[in-house]
């Protein structure tokens, strides 16, 4: 059976003129081209907005004010008419051109979530390495215990499921997202490919705080107090870590 799902690639992006064209061309190139992509600026002020505006195969921009990088993405999702959505945010792109078209060959129908590795890169688009979290042979919203086991940018979530981002959260809505997207899901399928390139960038240390007191609360929720004390103690001490090797001076 040949399939053809449409696909809606959402990029949310503020103030990134630097990042923004090259995200876009990782889409607009695909040889797949069953793409709805929508772009939600957030009224950016350094000239982004002129970038987007210059590239036709863009079906959908809002750009206007929001309440943060979730609120965007909502509003993405909002928009979104694709039988898929995929968040591919600002200086993160598709990992080839002919990704797309590679992963949708490799399906026998059409599952509730598609996913995938991720490569890193820097700044200078070379390829740093997979990403510490392999993504699991088998996937589940229980595999999400062991934290972010599968890239945010490497998850493609039929748009019928897709639950919209619990704004109490302002660092990891990511998670409490692919959860209960995860929950909802019967079928889940490995693509087996590298799906996406995801760029490294600065984490402050209030950030890593924030974000670990946020973890803290939506896994507590999912998967109770004591497992998860043990396990956010172990990944505080790793992202302290990464943090101290990879900030930027």
């Amino acid at each position: 059976m040949l399939l053809s799902p449409k696909i809606s690639i959402i990029t949310v992006v503020f103030n990134d003129r630097d990042h923004i064209e090259r995200t876009i061309l990782s889409v607009i190139n695909q040889t797949y081209k069953n793409i709805e992509y929508i772009i939600v600026d957030g009224e950016s002020t350094d000239g982004t907005f002129n970038v987007i505006s210059g590239f036709d195969e863009i079906a959908v921009v809002i750009s206007e004010p929001d309440s943060g990088l979730y609120d965007a993405m909502n509003k993405g999702l909002q928009k979104a008419t694709g039988d898929y959505v995929w968040y591919l945010n600002s200086g993160d792109q598709v990992y080839s051109r002919d990704t797309v078209q590679k992963m949708v060959d490799g399906l026998a129908d059409l599952p509730d979530i598609i996913y995938g590795g991720t490569m890193i890169i820097d700044e200078d688009q070379k390829e740093i390495g997979d990403r510490r979290l392999k993504p699991p042979d088998r996937l589940s919203w229980k595999s999400f215990k062991q934290g972010m086991v599968v890239c945010h940018q490497s998850i493609i979530v039929k748009r019928e499921i897709a639950p919209t981002y619990n704004l109490k959260y302002k660092i990891s809505a990511d998670i409490d997202w692919v959860i209960r997207a995860a929950k909802n899901a019967p079928v889940i399928h490995h693509s087996n490919m590298v799906l996406s390139k995801f760029l490294e960038g600065g984490l402050s240390g209030n950030n890593i705080k924030k974000g670990l007191r946020e973890r803290f609360q939506i896994m507590t929720r999912f998967y109770g107090f004591i497992p998860t004390l043990l396990r956010h103690f172990l990944f505080g001490i790793r992202l302290t870590n990464f943090y101290l090797k990879h900030r930027r001076i």
